[in-house]
């Protein structure tokens, strides 16, 4: 689909494997990249979720093209085992993530994920909650390093936070260009390249939409819906959702804790930890022809895992 370039999208069909008569979901439909390749690639069943209803809008010529094989389902990835179960779906051959923003939200203006263009100060997914202009206007100083911080992993945190709360004095922050504008008057350029605001609209993101919360409960829910064989494999491009990838599949392989603070006991009854084995040891990596067509991919990773049949579990 024009707009959308999926990443690793080879190395997520090889993993990933589909075969004629399985089924599976692609819990973040977005441009529908993988979806579209999973059915190509076999005779198989795919439910796709996503929480944007444009991206459900998006899906329909798809759907068009694989009659009565492509569901799409609009809800969160994260409420995966309610929303199939509700249309009888209680095992999965496989469910592929796709963690983060779409290039079609980022490319939006008046979606107002990206200060690339100025637009409405929104970053709500599903288009329905508080928007990203609300926290800005609406929270303490404090509760603003907080997020700056942990979900941005901001260093000058203190510094923009302090310089929002004055601004907003003056007159509400409803715009993506006068919010970059501002954290740009009180930051140091970055000696890396990168975009003083990036950081700050990355913490408002994850924030506005919950998507560390979201991750969690979604690794908990596929694992949980894979047969024997299924394999959960999972695309993440920002530092902290990667390292929750990591610890919930080394916990669910038997190589560390996999709790949830959402799901404290997800694979953690009976043999549940030792269910699973590590199809990827390391994370996969886009290599440079991709990222040379795609700089977007530079910071992909995926990570897989695979359930494992009873009698192999340990």
């Amino acid at each position: 689909m024009s707009g959308h370039l999926p990443v690793l999208l080879a190395e997520v069909l090889e993993t990933l494997a589909p075969r004629d008569g399985g089924t599976y979901c692609d819990g973040t439909f977005g441009g529908g990249g993988y979806a579209g390749a999973i059915l190509e690639a076999a005779r198989c069943t795919l439910y796709a979720i996503d929480r944007d209803p444009d991206a459900i809008a998006r899906g329909a010529a798809l759907a068009a093209r694989h009659p009565g094989r492509l569901h799409l389902v609009e809800g969160r990835f994260g409420d995966m085992l309610v929303l199939l179960q509700g249309r009888g779906v209680t095992t999965l051959d496989g469910v592929v993530l796709d963690l983060g923003v779409s290039s079609f939200q980022l490319d939006e203006a008046e979606r107002g994920f990206s200060f690339r263009a100025d637009g409405p100060l929104d970053m709500r997914m599903e288009k329905a909650g508080k928007s990203a202009a609300d926290l800005v206007n609406t929270l303490s100083e404090s509760e603003l390093v907080e997020m700056l911080f942990k979900l941005g992993e901001e260093r000058h945190a203190r510094r923009i936070a302090r310089a929002l709360v004055a601004a907003r004095r003056e007159a509400p922050i409803t715009t993506t260009g006068r919010l970059a504008s501002i954290i740009r008057s009180v930051t140091p350029r970055d000696p890396s390249g990168i975009d003083r605001a990036t950081r700050s609209f990355q913490a408002l993101r994850l924030a506005v939409n919950d998507e560390l919360g979201e991750v969690e409960r979604g690794l908990a829910a596929a694992a949980a819906l894979l047969a024997p064989g299924g394999r959960l494999v999972v695309v993440a491009f920002h530092s902290l959702e990667d390292r929750i990838v990591k610890r919930f599949m080394a916990g669910a392989a038997g190589r560390g804790s996999g709790a949830s603070r959402h799901d404290p006991a997800s694979l953690g009854r009976g043999q549940a930890r030792a269910s699973f084995r590590l199809v990827t040891p390391r994370a996969l990596r886009p290599g440079a022809a991709e990222t040379d067509t795609n700089p977007r991919a530079r910071s992909g990773r995926l990570r897989a895992i695979e359930r494992l049949a009873l009698q192999d579990a340990a």
